[in-house]
């Protein structure tokens, strides 16, 4: 990789790994008003590790606002571009210039999981839905149990396998 964040190569590469977290996100997903079960995860990661935290949390809140603008989906709520610009900045402060090991990959999904989806977007959901927190809680504290061992793996098999790892210029 090149030793300027932003060189041609660097800015195409993080365009289309945005492109990438809106396809995913929009279309290859299932969402429900409350939970919504997606892999548009794995492009922010991939920025994140690549390109460290800030690059990844404004990837990451931009593709929010792209998607939302394109594809609607319902109202606006800058509390969910917020979420993203955190998620994108967990996995850039936990994945970046250090070793891609199950632990980190785990550390990364676990903390996106708790502060973001359970945390934070859980806040957002009762804002915007007016429903009392616990009933809102459990459903997403069950759809988190079970795709954060997904995700794991997900993002565990993306970074230990050779190929994508020299596709997407992982060192």
């Amino acid at each position: 990789m090149s030793k300027n964040k932003y060189d041609a190569r660097s800015v195409s590469k993080i365009g289309l790994l945005m492109a990438l977290e809106i396809v995913l996100t929009q279309f290859i997903s299932i969402e429900t008003p409350i939970v919504r079960i997606g892999f548009g995860f794995l492009p922010i990661a991939i920025i994140g590790m690549l390109y460290g935290p800030w690059i990844a949390g404004m990837a990451s809140a931009i593709t929010d606002l792209i998607g939302t603008i394109l594809f609607g989906g319902g109202v606006f709520f800058p509390g969910f571009t917020l979420s993203a610009f955190i998620g994108g900045m967990i996995y850039g402060l936990v994945l970046y210039k250090k070793p891609k090991s199950l632990k980190r990959i785990i550390l990364a999904i676990i903390m996106v999981a708790i502060f973001v989806n359970l945390g934070l977007n859980t806040i957002w959901l009762t804002i915007m839905l007016d429903k009392a927190i616990f009933v809102i809680f459990p459903t997403r504290l069950v759809q988190n149990l079970v795709l954060a061992p997904i995700n794991i793996a997900l993002l565990y098999f993306v970074v230990q396998n050779i190929t994508l790892r020299k596709a997407i210029g992982i060192n």
